[in-house]
């Protein structure tokens, strides 16, 4: 199927203003979050295009001075999505149109691969998603995190077939169990990369905000509450660790990732 990438950057990120740019360090040497999250896309076997899709002018400059392809698209989309989908329309002839986040460098090259063989094994899903399964360690963290008021993970639960049922940023499902730091738990981690099927993402823009979608802030749940079905895809870390930047604590935690993800 042909493929396009298309990665989400904006400037005005209301937790962390400016955050495509901020430099990161790594093995490698000081390069940008939005770089790296280019080159990530640029790991991907089996993929037709990348682009970086921004409005600002500072991240397409940038982005265009390491080598990258720009799509300038409008401050009106509200999330990823949205800005994928006004790709989509001015890049038409894909057979699946991808959603590497701008903040997640550290996606490993195989969670995207799997995602387009899951859309071809599925061909009823609209979007697949991938969720990794989380051990004792990580749904402790998660809990941890809510019982501080923090939001930290989103979690997803999925039925037969893999399709989704919801995605909260709370712990779900519950278990009342407690868990082995090593051991495997009921409880999957969504990674927050979407594959979309074209007809799909040009109608999204056009459904209005759910009332799960504002209460969560997850973009993926406007698709569930259109009944349009969703694939979780489970992948495997393979010994790879993962995070997202989101807040400026997070910039030590990747850059520790990255030196030891590093080969």
């Amino acid at each position: 199927m042909k493929t396009l990438i298309a990665i989400p950057a904006r400037y005005a990120s209301t937790r962390y203003p400016g955050k495509p740019l901020v430099a990161l360090r790594g093995p490698d040497g000081e390069k940008t979050l939005i770089r790296r999250s280019w080159e990530a896309a640029m790991a991907v076997k089996g993929i037709d295009r990348v682009v970086v899709a921004t409005d600002d002018d500072r991240i397409a400059d940038h982005a265009s001075g390491f080598g990258a392809e720009v799509v300038m698209t409008s401050s009106a989309a509200r999330n990823g999505t949205e800005r994928c989908a006004e790709v989509a329309a001015k890049l038409p002839g894909f057979d699946v149109v991808v959603n590497l986040q701008g903040d997640a460098p550290l996606t490993p090259a195989w969670f995207v691969e799997d995602l387009v063989a899951g859309l071809a094994r599925d061909p009823q899903a609209d979007i697949a998603t991938p969720v990794l399964r989380c051990d004792g360690r990580a749904v402790a963290g998660f809990l941890a995190d809510r019982r501080a008021g923090r939001v930290g993970g989103t979690t997803a639960v999925f039925g037969a077939g893999g399709r989704a049922l919801y995605f909260s940023k709370e712990v779900i499902p519950y278990t009342g169990s407690d868990y082995a730091p090593d051991e495997p738990t009921p409880v999957f981690h969504h990674v927050g990369v979407y594959a979309y099927r074209p007809a799909a993402l040009a109608a999204y823009p056009t459904w209005p905000m759910g009332p799960l979608e504002q209460l969560e802030g997850l973009e993926q749940l406007r698709f569930l509450e259109q009944g349009r079905p969703v694939l979780c895809v489970e992948v495997q870390s393979r010994g790879r660790q993962f995070w997202e930047l989101n807040n400026p604590s997070d910039v030590p935690v990747i850059e520790t990732m990255l030196a030891e993800n590093s080969p």
